[in-house]
């Protein structure tokens, strides 16, 4: 009986360890990053625009989580890729425009890369040139990819001003590939990137460079919507192109088996663009106001997926607040990695994606420039959003005034009311805009 007893109790121990021992290090899931740009906010098939087709993501929405109320840290692209990649404010984290990501930031590459990770960088960069601030700088090991915002997709020159500049690196190296098509050299790398043999779980960051401008979709795309007025045609067979390429890289993940223990992001960086080189627009915000630049749902809300079969349900909605800086830290937590020990701005939404758990976050600060007292900054707590310095983007370049800027100072709209941002009822709710003008003070107290 004794010996029964001890046999029974080391039987017990060891289920127990079993169970609450952590997965091992090639156990742990893959992630794919794929970030798109400059995308209008409901531009997808399953967001409900009928002009334009997105079939693939369509599909990856349906295998995994649409995600109706993702907003980006920020109105423009550098920006919103630091409070991606850092789970930090831009502004906390020193660049709320474009420009440079500070050496100093902790990434989501480098907190991988420590964790055992193969980490890899495909695409767009726009975070900095020297070798500190480059893709393996910040922590992705392999990297592939142009350093400045955008270029032309078959000479890999910066799109715009003088001098004429090249821009296509194969970790850290100038390389010249003159004619290949750039997203196609993307997807050729993300394949060999995933199919590299190694015993250790990977993380790749696919920032694609679509729909931003220059609009170079296919000539299959653009006969497809050759009876689409411009610029939606140009926009459209972008972002079309994108998501056929896109296409290939899931289903690459899909032949080799690897789906189901790979966590697949799709997210856009901010709203659309309505720069005079984006031909004055493309994009559709849908009942949102604004678009790139501007701090108006237009600018910051944005198409998300998120597919992870085998901890996610497949074909649902999530519907709560959530922000890009929440995927460092969700990552953290679902690959058992120690996130930062900095100040985080992002919360995990782990059980939000996995059980439609009541949102961890009521609060959100976004700032759009330097800390002058003419940068553009909001505000959120629950449903009710506070804008200082607030432009309006929604028109043409060409046709807006004073940079879409508008005359009121401060501008409040309840979005379960007005999701438009019609109506500023700043001065009609002071009670509100108080308490939001104290809760901005009290979030960027500590900001260096």
């Amino acid at each position: 009986m004794i010996r029964f007893s001890w046999i029974a109790a080391v039987v017990a121990l060891t289920i127990l360890l079993a169970v609450f021992a952590k997965p091992s290090l090639a156990e742990r899931p893959n992630v794919l990053i794929i970030y798109g740009d400059d995308q209008g906010s409901i531009d997808l098939g399953c967001l409900g625009v009928t002009d334009l087709q997105t079939p693939n993501l369509d599909r990856l929405a349906n295998q995994g989580l649409l995600l109706t109320q993702m907003y980006s840290a920020a109105p423009v692209c550098s920006a919103s890729r630091v409070g991606l990649l850092t789970g930090r404010y831009p502004a906390r984290a020193g660049q709320p425009g474009n420009g440079d990501l500070r050496s100093e930031e902790v990434t989501i590459g480098e907190v991988f890369r420590d964790a055992g990770y193969r980490t890899g960088q495909v695409g767009k960069w726009h975070l900095g040139q020297t070798a500190e601030k480059n893709p393996k700088g910040q922590g992705f090991e392999d990297w592939l990819g142009h350093l400045g915002g955008c270029i032309d997709n078959y000479s890999h020159f910066f799109f715009w001003a003088g001098p004429n500049r090249h821009d296509l690196f194969d970790n850290g190296h100038e390389v010249y590939r003159p004619g290949e098509y750039f997203p196609q050299l993307m997807v050729d790398r993300c394949k060999t990137f995933i199919d590299k043999p190694s015993d250790q779980p990977w993380l790749l960051y696919w920032a694609f460079n679509a729909p931003h401008y220059p609009y170079q979709g296919t000539p299959d795309w653009l006969e497809r919507y050759k009876d689409l007025p411009s610029p939606r045609r140009e926009y459209g067979a972008f972002l079309s192109t994108m998501d056929q390429y896109i296409g290939e890289v899931i289903e690459h993940l899909d032949r080799n088996g690897l789906s189901e223990n790979t966590i697949v992001i799709y997210q856009a960086d901010h709203g659309h663009s309505t720069e005079i080189r984006a031909f004055g627009g493309g994009g559709n915000a849908g009942p949102y106001r604004g678009a790139k630049f501007s701090l108006f749902e237009g600018g910051i809300r944005v198409p998300s997926i998120v597919r992870f079969p085998s901890k996610f349900p497949a074909g649902q909605t999530r519907d709560q607040f959530m922000t890009a800086c929440d995927w460092l830290p969700t990552l953290c937590q679902l690959c058992d990695v120690k996130p930062p020990e900095n100040t985080l701005d992002g919360v995990s939404i782990a059980d939000v994606l996995s059980h439609d758990a009541k949102p961890p976050r009521e609060t959100f600060y976004w700032q759009f420039g330097g800390g002058g007292k003419n940068a553009q900054w909001a505000v959120r707590e629950a449903n009710w959003k506070l804008i200082g310095n607030p432009r309006d983007t929604s028109a043409n370049e060409t046709q807006r005034k004073d940079g879409g800027r508008l005359k009121d100072k401060l501008f409040l709209a309840d979005l379960s009311q007005d999701i438009g941002e019609e109506n500023n009822v700043a001065e009609s709710r002071p009670d509100i805009t108080q308490r939001l003008l104290k809760l901005r003070a009290e979030m960027t107290s500590d900001f260096e």
